[in-house]
């Protein structure tokens, strides 16, 4: 009877798609549309967090707040100090320290969805070039996808800042041609938040390796109204390779208003499931542009709450985005 009764997920597809049609929809809902929108994102978390648990080690607190994936902080050393363990370092210098971290990261099925570094380019470019290439080396060798960057001026005035950061960028996209790996600037801090710059940036450098760390709450910390957020992130989510979730809970009669960059965010950032920003809305943003990276979890309001309770609100923040 139910085989009579029930169609399959595929004829379902089918048939709405064919109803679509006959009222004229099909361009905005076929049935690929229905399948994007349903298909689901790993789950990652920034390794910073691991300790919060209070896991023995950070295999041990991945497990424990259910993520399948980890954004690996990446020091000047090629060291990752967020993969704790009280035997192990663990590095990304050097062939021996990536087959060791690689062994453990099969044997605790996790993958590392995308390295972070805090570069400072126009302090140290030449530097940063040479290790921006080690790194992506690594990347290839680890199956790392993405490399988040900095492009935030600290030497160089912001308004004299665009002309550098086209060709630094485009320097980092030819140091790191030997490989596949992306490379995704955090919308992040007074400039690279700005739309206008962004456009321009990637219009400079024109290379499809570089794209955004996606952080629909900097551009709402920057001080963007809430809907205007959801239409930034429409207009960049083709150019995104990673993401950053995490939220803000502001008054309501703050959210679609203009406010100044970083507004009372200390006292209102939330976790990502209690905020203002809409990340169902995000997915499916994400998911229409044919996303397909992760959606990593970036706390930044724990200090708000007693330490006992953060790992379970770091897990319940996990558990949220593995609904969406």
């Amino acid at each position: 009877m139910k085989q009579n009764t029930m169609h399959s997920r595929r004829t379902f597809l089918r048939v709405a798609g064919r109803a679509l049609v006959g009222v004229g929809l099909v361009g905005q809902f076929a049935p690929e549309a229905f399948a994007a929108s349903s298909r689901r994102l790993r789950v990652a978390c920034r390794d910073v967090h691991l300790k919060s648990t209070g896991a023995i080690d950070c295999w041990a607190a991945a497990r424990q707040l259910g993520v399948a994936g980890l954004e690996v902080d990446v020091n000047d050393k090629l060291e990752c100090p967020g993969l704790y363990h009280p035997e192990n370092k663990y590095s990304v210098e050097g062939r021996d320290s990536i087959k060791t971290l690689k062994r453990d990261l099969r044997a605790n099925k996790l993958l590392i969805t995308a390295f972070c570094v805090h570069n400072r380019f126009d302090e140290r470019l030449e530097e940063e070039v040479a290790t921006m290439k080690r790194l992506a080396s690594a990347a290839k060798e680890l199956g790392v996808p993405v490399i988040r960057i900095d492009v935030v001026p600290r030497a160089i005035a912001r308004e004299q800042f665009l002309p550098f950061a086209i060709e630094a960028c485009k320097r980092v996209c030819n140091a790191v041609s030997h490989t596949q790996v992306k490379l995704g600037i955090e919308n992040h801090g007074n400039t690279t938040n700005d739309p206008e710059f962004l456009d321009k940036l990637f219009a400079g450098v024109n290379s499809p390796r570089l794209g955004l760390t996606l952080d629909a709450c900097n551009f709402y910390w920057y001080g963007h109204p809430l809907d205007d957020v959801y239409r930034i992130c429409e207009r960049f989510a083709s150019r995104a390779f990673h993401t950053h979730c995490k939220n803000i809970n502001y008054p309501e009669d703050q959210r679609n208003r203009r406010r100044a960059m970083g507004w009372e965010y200390g006292r209102y950032t939330s976790p990502v499931d209690r905020g203002d920003i809409d990340f169902r809305r995000i997915a499916a943003i994400l998911r229409r542009a044919n996303y397909k990276g992760d959606l990593c979890l970036e706390n930044e309001c724990l200090s708000r709450f007693p330490k006992d309770q953060h790992p379970a609100i770091l897990a319940r923040e996990i558990a949220f985005l593995r609904s969406i």
